[in-house]
């Protein structure tokens, strides 16, 4: 199972993919959570405390690594064929959640022609992950996924689009869908968090349906996930709460459609 999961910033992706992770996770899968934020939090959510997470030094800035895989001896001259396969085991960080955790830093046009080694790096072993091996991946994006190559993106079995019900955020959730389409992404579906009320929730259904968009759940508002945030809790103190039963209830109905309806061609950003 092979899950995106993007949105405008502040409408709580990092919540729907952290809680997606942790779940997959006490589930029985082995999963890995990838954090491509520009301003990774991942970590945090997963318990990691702040000096563990801020410990990790991202794919994207480990000079060492990048050198190790593409350099070739000449200064301005980098190798293409390299191998990632031995990145996750030696980079992975294991978290309290039980999931783990590859922090990839900041991406820039990934799936462009931007051929910068670091960016070559992170394409390989995105691919990689999300293509050759058979862990669950959980991948918290950044807003858009421009990033995301459609060599990569045909892996991905699922992005997740969180919004709140406000205009300028639901906008730029269809946005990122359609963009996800365009990627080779075979289903896209809309999450709807900090639903306070029965009409902020028909607000996300309504927009959905006029883009031709599945709900795959909606989380409700839930004080816990305040405090948790204020207290700086990880996602695990939040086991009972109304939003992680929510999302509970949304993976459920994920992992029936992803494992029992193989995607074609023609069912693109169909969610049944």
């Amino acid at each position: 199972m092979k899950i995106a999961v993007a949105g405008k910033g502040g409408t709580g992706k990092t919540l729907v993919a952290g809680g997606l992770a942790f779940m997959l996770a006490h589930a029985g899968y082995t999963t890995i959570a990838i954090d491509a934020d520009p301003a990774p939090n991942l970590g945090f959510m997963l318990g990691l405390s702040t000096r563990d997470a801020g410990a990790i030094v991202p794919i994207s800035k480990n000079e060492a690594l990048i050198a190790a895989k593409t350099g070739t001896g000449y200064p301005g001259v980098y190798s293409l064929k390299f191998t990632v396969d031995d990145v996750a085991l030696k980079y992975a960080v294991p978290t309290p959640a039980g999931v783990h955790l590859l922090v990839m830093g900041t991406v820039v046009s990934m799936g462009a022609g931007c051929t910068c080694p670091a960016n070559s790096v992170i394409r390989a072993l995105l691919r990689h992950l999300i293509v050759d091996r058979d862990e669950a991946v959980v991948l918290d994006m950044e807003a858009g996924v421009e990033h995301l190559g459609r060599g990569t993106a045909e892996g991905v079995d699922l992005m997740l689009v969180v919004s709140d019900a406000n205009r300028q955020s639901l906008t730029i959730a269809g946005t990122i869908a359609w963009m996800a389409q365009d990627a080779g992404i075979p289903r896209t579906a809309l999450i709807g968090n900090r639903i306070a009320d029965a009409g902020q929730e028909q607000v996300i259904r309504e927009f959905a349906k006029a883009q031709d968009l599945a709900v795959a759940g909606v989380i409700p508002f839930d004080p816990a996930v305040v405090r948790a945030g204020i207290a700086g809790d990880s996602i695990a103190n939040l086991a009972g709460s109304a939003a992680l039963l929510a999302l509970s209830g949304i993976i459920s109905r994920i992992d029936k459609e992803v494992q029992h309806k193989p995607h074609t061609q023609d069912d693109t950003r169909k969610f049944s």
